[in-house]
């Protein structure tokens, strides 16, 4: 009965979280249709921002840039992460466990000024000393961003594989099956929904990054965060609305997409247990 009397505050508190989390999100897309060139002065339904976003040559650049590099960080950082936490959790208590943990999730806690300033200083010096990388452009920001991409990614990795019953691995190996085939047969398909969750979130730490990108970029790669802050400071533009409505829109699909990939591989992957216990049987 208790359970029942909190229910309707349970729900309220819900209802009161989901509108701070995503209220914001639906008034920009609304405005983004805004006829005013003030954003925040509804004038009119309108297109025209649209049209206008997909002529500014520079803003299309820079989204362009911005994508490639969250596509190539996310793909690096789910590889490295899922070594890492293969290390952190299948390996044991080996001499410079701690040191290697600290190593990976130190990103995790690094403000983000520290870490762009640090690896703004490697560059130049290894650019002094080996001749590379020649200058700071899409090579740099790619690096820096796997960097602090793959600590999230390892984090994640690694939560799955303690959680994961590793009897399943002990008998592949019993069976004669060697390590690299355990881990693409058996491991890597059941840790994938694990996978592409991280892959995701590098995919929007990437995409959404400013302060390190402005550390390690060149004059000649202008990420889209870093374009939208420069133009947010000369006055909100309406188109900026519009831009924002379209990455929301692409994420969503994305995520969308991706859970829906995770639920068919955790579905059938549940019938081929399944299967495999009434031939067992």
């Amino acid at each position: 009965m208790s359970a029942t009397r909190r229910s309707p505050l349970l729900s309220v508190w819900l209802l009161l979280g989901y509108t701070f989390l995503y209220a914001p999100i639906v008034i920009l897309i609304i405005f983004s249709f805004n006829e005013s060139k003030l954003v925040t002065v509804w004038a009119g339904f309108s297109t025209k921002w649209y049209w206008e976003l997909f002529q500014d040559r520079q803003m299309l650049t820079a989204a362009w840039l911005s994508l490639r590099l969250a596509l190539m960080s996310a793909t690096a950082a789910a590889a490295l992460g899922v070594l890492a936490g293969l290390v952190m959790a299948r390996f044991g208590r080996f001499r410079g466990h701690n040191l290697f943990a600290g190593m990976i999730t130190a990103p995790l806690v690094m403000p983000e000024v520290i870490t762009g300033l640090s690896m703004l200083l490697l560059f130049v010096s290894m650019e002094k000393v080996i001749g590379w990388p020649d200058g700071r452009g899409l090579l740099t920001l790619w690096i820096a961003h796997v960097t602090f991409c793959a600590a999230f990614v390892a984090v994640v990795i690694t939560s799955r594989l303690r959680e994961m019953d590793e009897s399943i691995e002990e008998a592949a190996m019993d069976l004669g099956a060697p390590p690299f085939k355990v881990f693409t047969a058996i491991t890597l398909p059941i840790i994938m929904p694990a996978v592409a969750a991280g892959w995701l979130l590098a995919f929007t730490l990437s995409l959404d990054d400013l302060v390190i990108s402005s550390f390690v970029a060149g004059p000649g790669a202008t990420t889209l965060p870093m374009k939208v802050f420069s133009s947010v400071r000369l006055g909100a533009s309406p188109k900026i609305n519009a831009l924002a409505t379209i990455v929301v829109l692409f994420v969503s699909l994305c995520a969308v997409g991706a859970g829906i990939l995770m639920f068919r591989t955790e579905r059938q992957r549940k019938f081929e247990i399944q299967a495999a216990m009434r031939d067992t049987d």
